[in-house]
């Protein structure tokens, strides 16, 4: 666990995904009531809409959202990288092109603190180059040259704020730079440490190669964090090799899309299957959803457009991950995780 001046986080913890300052079709009292004690908002869009200076001026993002509990902000390279149809990296930052309007913007070191000082955020990220995964060697070593330099300066920037910082380890897939890249943020000494630059094309072995390789340069101590990864099988994987943090838009996301999680695998629920089927989504669940619905009435809302299909299925998915985690927990501290996790694993891909 770590603490914040918004709360103790337990770990290891799942973070829904706050975009725009709210998790999809959800409220925070919601959020709350399923058990999730931190959240990450998006710095990059809280950036262009409404504008961080908005967001202070109202009170800060806790104020500004409704939520009480600890909130972790991105420092917006990687949204710079994946949204941007102009990109351009210089030693100072990140040249973009706003994918709401196409204006220009240039994102430093500094003015990615500076921008997460004003929301408030109790866990802020440094600014990190987020190179494509199949870059070559000399490219990626010096993205990571460029990422320490980066880290340097906003550690700076930070100054006296009570404020968390972790720093991003980078590396792509080659081995030396991950170890390199994670020393290197060590001696700058963070509160934290993320693992970026994965899960954004390479191998599924790869991935947890390189997360493994990094989380072993980093103090049991300090947070560890593996940066948007969020399938249950993908975060139990990695909780076997020291993660403690996660996020990812999977549960939102494939709620959206009618695809929900259970304790016996995945079920599509516009399925012709599921017409009369009277059924809950998982008889084992004792969320809202599954309390309330039968399979039938949320294939009837999903088949027809029905916002209450959305937030309906976005409960039942986050619920699913809220008891997932705490289970996780209860299992290390009985030492029976690695039996969890082999049961888990064996049911992941299974669709109903």
């Amino acid at each position: 666990m770590f603490h914040t001046s918004h709360g103790t986080v337990e770990t290891p913890a799942f973070m829904p995904v706050a975009t725009h300052g709210t998790v999809k079709a959800m409220t925070s009292s919601e959020i709350e009531s399923i058990g999730f004690d931190i959240l990450v908002v998006n710095a990059y869009h809280i950036y262009l809409r409404p504008g961080h200076s908005l967001v202070k001026k109202l009170g800060g993002l806790h104020e500004f959202m409704s939520w009480k509990h600890p909130i972790l902000t991105d420092s917006g390279g990687f949204q710079a990288l994946s949204l941007s149809k102009v990109r351009k990296i210089t030693d100072d930052g990140i040249i973009f092109q706003s994918h709401i309007d196409g204006s220009k913007h240039f994102l430093t070191p500094l003015k990615s603190i500076e921008i997460q000082r004003a929301l408030n955020a109790d866990i802020m990220m440094c600014l990190d180059e987020c190179p494509p995964y199949d870059s070559d060697y000399e490219y990626m070593r010096n993205s990571v040259e460029l990422t320490t330099r980066w880290a340097r300066l906003c550690k700076e920037a930070k100054s006296d704020c009570e404020n968390g910082l972790f720093g991003i380890v980078q590396g792509g897939v080659f081995p030396e730079l991950r170890r390199r890249s994670a020393d290197d943020l060590l001696e700058i000494n963070f509160d934290g440490y993320a693992i970026g630059g994965l899960g954004i094309g390479e191998s599924k072995d790869k991935t947890f190669e390189m997360a493994e390789i990094t989380a072993t340069n980093i103090p049991y101590e300090k947070p560890r964090y593996l940066m948007g990864l969020g399938s249950p099988e993908d975060m139990v994987e990695a909780i076997s090799i020291g993660i403690d943090l996660f996020d990812c838009v999977v549960p939102t996301r494939h709620a959206r899309n009618g695809t929900v999680f259970t304790n016996h695998g995945k079920l599509v629920i516009k399925n012709a299957r599921y017409v009369e089927d009277k059924s809950p989504i998982d008889e084992e669940c004792d969320c809202y959803t599954c309390q309330t619905f039968s399979r039938a009435y949320l294939r009837h809302l999903y088949m027809t457009g029905e916002i209450l299909a959305m937030r309906l299925l976005t409960f039942h998915n986050l619920y699913y991950y809220s008891t997932l985690m705490k289970k996780i927990r209860e299992s290390l501290i009985r030492g029976e995780f690695h039996s969890f996790k082999t049961e888990l694993k064996s049911r992941g891909d299974r669709l109903s």
